[in-house]
């Protein structure tokens, strides 16, 4: 009975024992999962929103109800909120089993506000801004826009600038945004120096770059600021001008600025290397495309072995393969130039590798931002239409032919990927600017003393691309008067048309006591013919009269005063191959045109001229010029040739003589006859004087020669016998700030004794 008693009192406490062990984790597990129903989210409550819907705050916000308030995921919510830009302050809190989201909304933005910009204009300023009224504003927004507006003033050579912002608080939430501005003075370029360059000094190198040293005549140059984009451009500048001088090595190892103490100018340093002077070796072309004439494509290779390195002339004869190539057929084409230096010959060999490019076809052109000139005048200039094979040398001159409009500030043309992987999408991006000019100008001569000109121009017409003008131009002894309408693309070709209505009058008081003038109305097509060459034709029809108040019967009818009716027609050609057409130093031109007054009119003739031109440079800067000039005139019916059909040579043609100073002149009357035939030479070579670049100065030593006679008046008293004139001399071109100036000084080494000398000879004007 004992025995069975206490067996029953272990079994009790056995019991008890495990059951209590089974019970703790179920216990636990109990509490665990009343725990998390306590911090389970049972609703998102928004306070203090008032514009912003609560429904908005929410969407913020990476706890939903429902979820569990884990302190990782609060953290990110509040990071989310304050992200959105729209809250300057948020706090959460646990009430009630949900969480509580107190908001303090960011103010909108009435109105931003610029004071003290006087240099910047406000569309400038809020173009840079990213605060805009109706918008919220923040803190990192102001803070972004006063560096934005610091920088803009920087690149403008103001490193002094100062920009405070304020904010002023206005009723329901709304602030004021006022940027005070203290746009300081130009921060301009006290020197620029150059450190390990031997081959040239520092004065030629500064030639080669765009930034230029602060200098009291440069008051109407903005180069002379200080600018880190432009120095950055520099340092190409004279990578580029070196590799045109043969130093293929060359290198920019840095360039810096320091600024003076008082804040106002930089001292600017460029530190290069120079390397040794190469020459061209042997150049050859490798080809994997079949029936190519090596031979024929090795011609078109601009420079030759002995001669120095240039790599302009590489990128010259890769363009011209690549244009070559695409026009018999090879649209992909793809060539590019292997340069191999061998320092120890001091030679550059180089390999052009022509090959067949990826198939890559135009699949649609888009131009941009053109919001004035119509779409088909960027257009009609691109040598690359859509569903064209794609060509890299023809896309450059197009973009060249765009810029050469003159219509845009900027022109760049991208490429993006078109639809399918062979096609491409050319975007042209422009940037218009003003077309219309309106010009007054004053000159003086020692020929014609004071002069007016008058003109007003609208190079694009109501966006067409089309030319009207007016222009007039009064001295003492001529008046001109010319109305001009001009289509670029006629008929939607290449056609140049053009209409004139136009008046001429000209006082010879001092060659010959007689007017002249032609009143009348021309109009003429160009177009091309070839590559670099044009035909241009055109017709006239014009009133002419001759008044001579001091007619004596000696000359005949020479000189008889006379209205007559001249109906023209003529034509000229042209073929260009400079390499500059306002400053050339390479290449010639030739120019053959005839005009030929029909029988339609009072008088018949033909007239001829031809000029053409040689540009070489040799040495550094010096670039010889060779010119010839001739004309001839005939009546073809027999009737003599009019006073003012004949030529009229001297002055700016044969220097140190008169404007009509030499050929066919009466001795008693001291009358300048004019001559029906002419022929003219010149030598001419650009001397530098080692005078900058900027100063706008270029000298020329040069010697003219022609003869110039024949004259249809039968005088006793008349010489007219060819003779052979010269002369030589300087001339002097000055493009100052105020207008080209230009002075000849010249001598007459072969003269007629009843020639007209003239030692020097001085033109200036201005436009503005």
């Amino acid at each position: 009975m004992t025995n069975s008693k206490f067996s029953a009192f272990i079994a009790l406490i056995a019991f008890t024992f495990l059951a209590t062990l089974l019970a703790e984790p179920l216990a636990a597990q109990e509490g665990a999962a009343q725990a998390k129903d306590d911090l389970r989210i049972q609703f998102i409550e928004v306070e203090g929103s008032q514009r912003v819907e609560a429904e908005t705050v929410r969407s913020y916000m990476i706890l939903k109800p429902g979820m569990t308030a884990d302190p990782v995921l609060l953290d990110q919510s509040l990071k989310s909120m304050f992200a959105s830009g729209l809250f300057a302050d948020v706090t959460i809190r646990r009430e009630r089993g949900g969480l509580i989201v107190t908001v303090v909304e960011n103010p909108i933005v009435n109105r931003v506000i610029f004071e003290g910009n006087d240099k910047l204009d406000d569309d400038d300023l809020y173009e840079e801004s990213s605060l805009r009224p109706r918008q919220v504003y923040t803190r990192s927004k102001i803070q972004n826009d006063v560096e934005k507006f610091v920088e803009l003033y920087r690149r403008s050579g103001r490193f002094s600038a100062k920009v405070e912002p304020k904010v002023i608080q206005l009723p329901q939430n709304r602030v004021d945004v006022v940027f005070e501005i203290e746009e300081g003075e130009t921060t301009r370029v006290r020197s620029i120096n150059f450190i390990g360059n031997e081959r040239f000094d520092d004065d030629r190198l500064r030639e080669e770059i765009s930034t230029q040293e602060s200098r009291w005549w440069r008051f109407l140059s903005s180069n002379d600021k200080y600018d880190p984009d432009r120095i950055a451009y520099d340092s190409d500048l004279l990578r580029r001008f070196y590799l045109s001088k043969g130093y293929a090595d060359f290198r920019v190892i840095s360039s810096f600025a320091e600024l003076t103490r008082d804040g106002k100018e930089f001292f600017v340093t460029f530190n290069v290397e120079e390397g040794d002077k190469y020459q061209f070796g042997e150049s050859v072309i490798d080809t994997s495309l079949k029936d190519v004439n090596i031979k024929e494509l090795e011609q078109l290779i601009r420079h030759r072995t002995g001669r120095v390195y240039n790599s302009k002339k590489v990128d010259d004869t890769v363009d011209d393969l690549t244009e070559a190539l695409g026009s018999k057929g090879y649209a992909f084409a793809d060539v590019r130039p292997r340069v191999r230096r061998n320092r120890k010959d001091l030679v550059v060999n180089i390999t052009y590798r022509v090959q067949e490019g990826p198939r890559v076809y135009v699949e649609r052109i888009n131009v941009n931002n053109n919001v004035r000139t119509q779409d088909r005048v960027v257009r009609r200039e691109m040598f690359l239409r859509e569903g064209d094979a794609f060509n890299r040398a023809l896309l450059n001159k197009s973009e060249r032919n765009i810029k050469a409009l003159n219509f845009f500030s900027e022109v760049e043309i991208t490429e993006t990927p078109g639809d399918d992987e062979d096609s491409v999408i050319l975007d042209i991006d422009v940037e218009e600017q003003s077309t219309g000019e309106l010009a007054f100008g004053i000159g003086y001569s020692s020929v014609e003393n004071l002069s007016t000109q008058f003109s007003i121009v609208e190079r694009n017409l109501l966006g067409r691309g089309q030319l009207l003008s007016l222009s007039t131009s009064i001295s003492s002894q001529r008046t001109f008067l010319n109305l001009r309408f001009a289509e670029p693309y006629f008929l939607n070709r290449d056609l140049f048309g053009s209409v004139d209505l136009f008046r001429t009058t000209s006082d010879y008081d001092t060659e010959a006591a007689l007017e002249t003038s032609e009143t009348g109305i021309g109009g003429s097509i160009g177009f091309p013919v070839a590559e670099d060459a044009r035909l241009n034709v055109f017709v006239r029809l014009s009133e002419n009269e001759l008044i001579n108040d001091a007619y004596t019967p000696q000359f005949g009818a020479y000189l008889r005063p006379f209205t007559e009716l001249k109906a023209q027609f003529g034509y000229s050609y042209t073929i260009d191959k400079r390499d500059d057409v306002i400053d050339p130093t390479e290449g010639w031109d030739f120019i053959f045109s005839q005009n030929i007054a029909t029988p339609l009119g009072d008088v018949t003739y033909v007239k001829t001229t031809v000029v053409a031109d040689y540009y070489r440079p040799f040495f550094e800067e010096w670039i010889f010029h060779a010119k010839l000039s001739g004309g001839i005139v005939g009546d073809y019916e027999d009737e003599g040739i009019s006073y003012n059909d004949n030529f009229f040579v001297g002055g700016s043609i044969i220097r140190g003589f008169k404007r009509s100073g030499i050929g066919p002149r009466d001795i008693d009357t001291d009358y300048v006859l004019g001559a029906k035939q002419y022929l003219v030479g010149t030598l001419e070579t650009k001397v530098p004087l080692g005078i900058p670049k900027d100063f706008g100065i270029k000298t020329y030593i040069f010697t003219d020669f022609g003869v110039i006679g024949k004259t249809d008046v039968a005088a006793t008293n008349v010489r007219d016998d060819l003779a052979f004139r010269a002369s030589y001399g300087l001339t002097f071109n000055w493009k100052s700030p105020f207008g080209p100036v230009r002075f000849d000084l010249a001598r007459p080494i072969a003269e007629e004794e009843y020639d007209s000398a003239q030692f020097f000879r001085f033109t200036a004007g201005t436009r503005f």
